[in-house]
């Protein structure tokens, strides 16, 4: 049996190749891997020539659901495969997993799937805000879902609403950036028109300015589009972890984030900052190396609890020292 050279394959996969390769892959008279496959019986599926695509379409019914996974999981996987599974594939969990986790399947391929998503890969989508934000029809399909808990649906809710931020509170957030008062005055008005789904937009793509504003934002899916933002950097994160004035959720977040929790800067700030949910800082107290344990037994900024907790946990490594 004869293997397809790279050429012929990448042809086939942008539907390019000659009839008679196309015929071939079509009827198992050629050498190709399980997930190429896949691919590429998708992509022919479409084809303008009938005899083609309906071979295709016929072939790729006896494909086992492990060829459609692998290709799914590839970063470039095509946008006919993505059609084709969220239109024959979608009751396959396998298939829905790989489609949620390629940032490469847009909206309009998610939105088919929508009815046979469970909770948790609802939440994996709205971890990933960036992906949703740009379609209000699947944040509509999301929100309707017999899957989606009381705390999504409220998220969801938010991204729907037109509501614009109260002009006091934006004010408040941006008195301390470090910009002159025209560009300040620019940057306020710009985010005061802006809807709360265009506010999660200027979160994720906007500069650290907007995002200082916006992590202290009324709205909660905006807050936490600050901390998706593939901007964000090391700098703003130990900056809002040492932020009294931002909310409970907010700094759980932060402290809750393995990434962020690499960062030993952002687990000192957290822990003398006296907002932080004890919850929070209590598991993040064995972090701290002694110099700042001691510090912290000695600030009476934070929770007694907590100060309590790091005055046995010093005496601890004392006694074990001994």
């Amino acid at each position: 049996m004869e293997t397809l050279s790279a050429e012929v394959l990448e042809e086939l996969r942008q539907g390019r190749s000659s009839r008679e390769n196309k015929l071939a892959v079509c009827t198992g008279g050629v050498q190709i891997a399980a997930p190429d496959l896949a691919e590429v019986l998708s992509v022919l599926a479409l084809d303008p020539d009938e005899l083609v695509a309906s071979r295709a379409r016929d072939s790729i019914l006896s494909l086992p659901i492990q060829n459609f996974v692998e290709a799914l999981n590839r970063e470039q996987a095509l946008e006919p495969l993505f059609q084709y599974a969220a239109t024959n594939l979608a009751g396959k969990p396998a298939v829905l997993n790989a489609m949620i986790k390629n940032k490469s399947c847009g909206a309009e391929h998610l939105l088919p799937i929508v009815p046979h998503l469970s909770t948790l890969d609802i939440q994996a989508l709205m971890d990933e805000l960036e992906r949703v934000v740009d379609s209000r029809d699947l944040v509509s399909a999301l929100e309707k879902s017999s899957s989606v808990t009381l705390e999504q649906k409220a998220q969801l809710n938010e991204l729907l609403s037109d509501t614009t931020p109260d002009q006091a509170a934006l004010a408040l957030a941006a008195e301390d950036l470090e910009m002159d008062e025209e560009r300040r005055k620019t940057l306020l008005q710009q985010i005061s028109a802006m809807t709360v789904a265009q506010r999660v937009k200027f979160a994720m793509k906007g500069g650290a300015d907007a995002r200082r504003v916006l992590i202290r934002d009324s709205n909660k899916v905006v807050q936490r589009a600050v901390l998706q933002s593939p901007r964000l950097t090391d700098q703003e994160v130990e900056s809002f972890a040492s932020m009294t004035n931002l909310t409970d959720e907010i700094l759980r977040l932060v402290g809750k984030n393995r990434n962020f929790r690499k960062n030993y800067s952002v687990v000192r700030n957290l822990l003398n900052n006296g907002k932080a949910p004890l919850d929070v800082t209590m598991n993040l107290l064995p972090m701290l190396n002694p110099m700042d344990l001691k510090k912290l037994t000695m600030n009476k900024n934070v929770p007694e609890t907590l100060r309590t907790t790091a005055i046995k946990l010093q005496r601890q490594r004392s006694e074990t020292k001994k």
